[in-house]
Formats: structure tokens, C-alpha cells, sequence
């Protein structure tokens, strides 16, 4: 005897472009982002007989995340998401729960002649911000905000000793390193009751990610870093210092390597300890470190 014990369907991948005319001051402001949806609820008879009388089609989620997105505003991406999601459970009696992602790609206004241009752009970082809103009948909203893809180095002022030696280890403890990883920090939000509540929060998005953006810039250049761990550690406080309404901040940080390379070999060539200057960047295997820091 089996049974279906989990299911849960959606549409990935939607690509959405918005411009935003303001025809008074001669400008343009662009959001391009990419949009997932999942539907929960009772769909299993979809699965188990067959029966699409259940299913609300991808196609339909990919039509109605384009008519909301020109109905409504679709920043803050926290918004926006949440708008989507309730709409699902609002409007489909049998969804009981929405998850909506959103990853909104960066564009930077164009400086020319030594002025904002009003209708350019460029890409000028692969970093993305994303958001993750969950509506579910009868609890409201939770969303989780994040930067991503953020990449990060610093030539000095990093170390790494006192960790486990035994038969295993052959990592040298070293009082100086290069620092680089790839950021990936999340931060959830209270608990919205409803769509209204989420609305009321809006100033708030905007203001969360700077602030989470900048701790993390700051606190990566300015710490002496005794492991990556600790690093992130002390930036999920000031995180959690900085804004009131997050209950929990995550990072993901992949440790990306550089070795010296011993080049005694050419001559007698310094290149080790102090005398290095010369690196062989490493792809893989790296280190992975991650945390979740709670109120």
C-alpha cells in the first residue's frame, strides 16, 4: 500500500521586465526579475486519478504573475511577492499555500558627462537581491529577504589556527590570509498576520537590505577575522541590532581558496610567507560555512 505524502507544483523561470515612466522629470526607472511560483493544497487527486479539475495550470501562474505585476507596484520585491502569493490562496479555495521567489537582477543607472542618465543602465555586479513569501491560509505572510551571489575578498587581515590537529590535518595554521567568499545572507521577517500587514511594513524593506548589505561589507573589511565563522557570527548580531522585526539572520559563505605557490624552485625564487605574492586561485573543493543566528 502506498500513498502520495507530499506534492506541490508551480511555474519557474518567469521572467519580468517593468518600466516605470516618469514623463514629468524625463526618466525611467527598470525592475527585471525572475519569478517562481509553488501551489499547495488538495491537488492530490491530480497526481493519484488523473484528475486535472484540481490543477490551476503553470500557464495561468506565469499570465497571472504578469497581470499583478502590472497592476501593482513590484518593489519592494517583499511586496510584491506577497501580493502573489496571496493571491493564490485567496483566489483557489483548495491552495492553501503559495510560495512565491523572486530574484530581482541588478541594474545601475548609467553616469554620462557627469550625470545620471535618464533612461541607461548597466550591470555592474553579478549580486542579486531575493526574496522568498510564503501565504498559507489562516497564518498570513512569512518572508524571508536576502542578498546573493555577492563577492567578496580581502588580501589581508584574515587568520586561521587552533583547529583540530591529528593524523588527518595537513592544512599550515596561518596569522594571515587572503579572505574571499561569495555571500549569500538571508534574513526572515516576523510573522505578517495578512497582506495588510505586510503593506504597513513597506519602508521597512528597503531600508533592512542597505542596512544588511552595508553590516556586511563593513564588518568583512574591518574585522580582523579569526575564522569565517566567527565573522559571519558577529554579522547576524548587528543584523539583528540593526532591525527590529527580522527574528533570524542566515549566511552561506563558500571559503574561496588562494595558495602560494613555491616558486624556490626558479633560483630560489621567495614566494611563501611574507615573501608571497604570487597565487594560484582554487575553484574546488572549498570550505562551506554556514549559520543561523536567532532572537
Amino acid at each position: 500500500m502506498v500513498k502520495l505524502s507530499a506534492a506541490r507544483y508551480g511555474k519557474d523561470n518567469i521572467r519580468v521586465y517593468k518600466v516605470y515612466r516618469n514623463n514629468e522629470a524625463g526618466t525611467q526607472d527598470i525592475v527585471e526579475m525572475t519569478v517562481g511560483v509553488l501551489l499547495l493544497g488538495d491537488i492530490e487527486t491530480s497526481y493519484t486519478q488523473a484528475d486535472n479539475s484540481v490543477v490551476v495550470a503553470t500557464d495561468t501562474m506565469k499570465n497571472t504573475v504578469y497581470v499583478l505585476a502590472k497592476q501593482h507596484p513590484v518593489s519592494p520585491p517583499e511586496l510584491f511577492g506577497s501580493i502573489v502569493a496571496s493571491h493564490f490562496v485567496e483566489t483557489y479555495k483548495h491552495i492553501h499555500s503559495a510560495q512565491v521567489k523572486i530574484i530581482v537582477h541588478k541594474w545601475t543607472r548609467m553616469t554620462v558627462d557627469g550625470k545620471l542618465h535618464p533612461h541607461s543602465f548597466l550591470r555592474d555586479g553579478a549580486d542579486t537581491r531575493n526574496v522568498e513569501a510564503v501565504a498559507t491560509e489562516g497564518k498570513g505572510v512569512d518572508v524571508r529577504s536576502a542578498i546573493a551571489g555577492l563577492l567578496v575578498l580581502k588580501s589581508t587581515g584574515s587568520a586561521f589556527h587552533g583547529f583540530i590537529r591529528d593524523e588527518y590535518a595537513t592544512l599550515p595554521e596561518v596569522s594571515d590570509r587572503i579572505l574571499s567568499t561569495e555571500v549569500d545572507c538571508g534574513w526572515s521577517w516576523d510573522s505578517f498576520t495578512n497582506l495588510k500587514d505586510v503593506q504597513a511594513a513597506l519602508p521597512k524593506f528597503d531600508d533592512a537590505w542597505n542596512r544588511a548589505k552595508t553590516i556586511t561589507l563593513e564588518t568583512f573589511a574591518k574585522d580582523e577575522s579569526a575564522s569565517v565563522q566567527n565573522t559571519m557570527y558577529k554579522m547576524c548580531e548587528q543584523i539583528l541590532s540593526a532591525i527590529p522585526m527580522v527574528k533570524a539572520v542566515d549566511y552561506s559563505l563558500p571559503n574561496k581558496h588562494y595558495f602560494e605557490i613555491d616558486l624556490s624552485w626558479y633560483k630560489g625564487l621567495k614566494n611563501t610567507g611574507k615573501d608571497a605574492e604570487v597565487y594560484a586561485p582554487q575553484s574546488d573543493p572549498n570550505g562551506l560555512i554556514q549559520c543561523t543566528v536567532s532572537r
